[in-house]
């Protein structure tokens, strides 16, 4: 029974919020927040012509390019920062104005230098997204255990099984919060990245909505995208978390 409870509370917690949300749409009116039923009754419906569907596979796909580009690069260059100090004091200043660039300007900039197209907007996703993993990444190999390097120096293991076997297991926890901060931060800047520039997509389905003040609609793909990333952080993240943080036991 006491493995049941957590679940008897995060049951309660969902009722909880959809009555609040029951008792608003009552209070400001079904037009400006419709209840839970009508946005039900719409997700419903865009699931069932397959447009939801079709614009979170969309969303989805964009998502992933930009997150495996900004993995990669930043990965790479916060490894390279956080293990050589002149490196990191060099480049210290540039990552600090890339962190505070906003992600409308960058989104901006690449549509007009490389134009409304597909590899602008996921180039702008990405640029977003590569100075947080660098932060993160960087801080992470600053910590990296001295012994276990040197260990990998006197077995020669070289620097692709150093790298593989030494370095990128100590670094899983900051790679992934790296990864879940980044999914976060990705799927928000992505849908403004299809807002103004893209003709698909969810951003571009909540602006068309908005432009016909259909908050429902706004609802149920906002509802719909959160429980597909809650998934991939079930389904995904967690699974690695779990087997990438095995070796510590």
């Amino acid at each position: 029974m006491e493995r049941w409870v957590p679940w008897g509370q995060r049951a309660a917690s969902f009722v909880a919020l959809l009555a609040i949300w029951q008792a608003a749409s009552l209070l400001i009116g079904p037009r400006l927040l419709p209840p839970p039923a009508t946005v039900t009754a719409v997700l419903a419906a865009e699931i069932g012509d397959g447009s939801l569907p079709y614009h979170v596979a969309v969303t989805l796909a964009r998502m992933a390019g930009a997150f495996v580009i900004a993995m990669l690069i930043g990965t790479a260059i916060g490894i390279a920062m956080g293990r050589l100090p002149r490196l990191d004091r060099f480049f210290d200043g540039w990552l600090v104005l890339f962190l505070n660039i906003p992600a409308l300007v960058t989104i901006v900039l690449c549509y007009v230098w490389f134009g409304l197209v597909e590899a602008a907007a996921i180039a702008a996703v990405a640029i977003n997204k590569i100075p947080t993993v660098v932060v993160t990444v960087r801080e992470g190999a600053r910590t990296l255990d001295r012994d276990n390097l040197e260990m990998a120096q006197v077995f020669r293991l070289g620097r692709v099984k150093t790298l593989r076997h030494v370095v990128l297991p100590e670094l899983a926890p900051f790679l992934l919060a790296a990864a879940r901060s980044g999914l976060a931060l990705i799927w928000k800047i992505v849908l403004v990245v299809e807002l103004l520039g893209r003709s698909n997509g969810v951003g571009f389905q909540i602006n068309v909505f908005f432009q016909f003040f259909d908050v429902a609609s706004i609802l149920a793909y906002t509802i719909a995208f959160v429980i597909v990333i809650q998934m991939v952080e079930w389904l995904l993240l967690r699974p690695i978390e779990r087997r990438a943080s095995r070796w510590r036991r």
